[in-house]
């Protein structure tokens, strides 16, 4: 399976902001936003200046960064919103915020989405009881997500767990400490994405 394996920190400082890829280290004086913002490169510390264009492929690239997928993915993730009823950008933003990786992302069980979506493909995690490793798999409202017998006795997501009160839970999701369970109780609401995304940007690149 493809994935980026270069540095990661170099994406946030490509699309100037936090990307939260690092989990922990993002929220330290570590982070590379905070000793270094801007742009990697001998040219980073330039004013670029963008087209149109250029600006709708910055903000694709920040939210398919953000969110962990490859171009293909992406674009059949674009193509999905496309055919729903509603907003489109309001469609494709609810469809990633419904990825099994960034649900278990949400609900505090891993620092980032990188980590949840590796601990996904070990087996790390039930969806209404059943064992699943893919991490694009796509909940609903009533899922249930719990660990399995392995992810129960994994002291990384239970170091997580016990800093889960650090970070605010969307209002769609409802955590259980005690059972190590979380549900979905409701759709992904867009104004509790709180990272600055213009979705309408990407809408717009893809229909050209």
């Amino acid at each position: 399976m493809a994935r980026y394996r270069e540095s990661v920190c170099r994406l946030c400082r490509r699309e100037g902001m936090k990307l939260f890829l690092k989990g922990d280290r993002c929220y330290s004086e570590k982070c590379s936003i905070v000793r270094r913002n801007y742009p990697p490169g001998q040219h980073g510390q330039g004013r670029p200046k963008f087209s149109d264009y250029g600006v709708q492929l910055r903000e694709k690239q920040k939210v398919k960064r953000l969110y962990g997928l490859l171009e293909r993915q992406f674009r059949s993730t674009v193509s999905q919103a496309e055919r729903m009823r509603g907003v489109t950008g309001e469609n494709l933003l609810s469809l990633l915020e419904r990825r099994l990786d960034n649900v278990v992302f949400r609900l505090g069980f891993t620092t980032s989405r990188a980590e949840s979506r590796q601990l996904v493909r070990h087996g790390h995690f039930e969806l209404n009881g059943r064992r699943t490793d893919i991490p694009s798999a796509r909940v609903r409202k009533g899922d249930t997500i719990s660990l399995t017998a392995r992810g129960k006795k994994a002291a990384r997501i239970e170091e997580s767990l016990g800093a889960v009160e650090a970070r605010a839970l969307p209002s769609w999701l409802q955590l259980d400490i005690d059972n190590k369970t979380g549900q979905i109780v409701d759709d992904p609401i867009r104004e509790e994405l709180t990272l600055p995304i213009q979705e309408q940007l990407i809408v717009e690149l893809y229909s050209r």
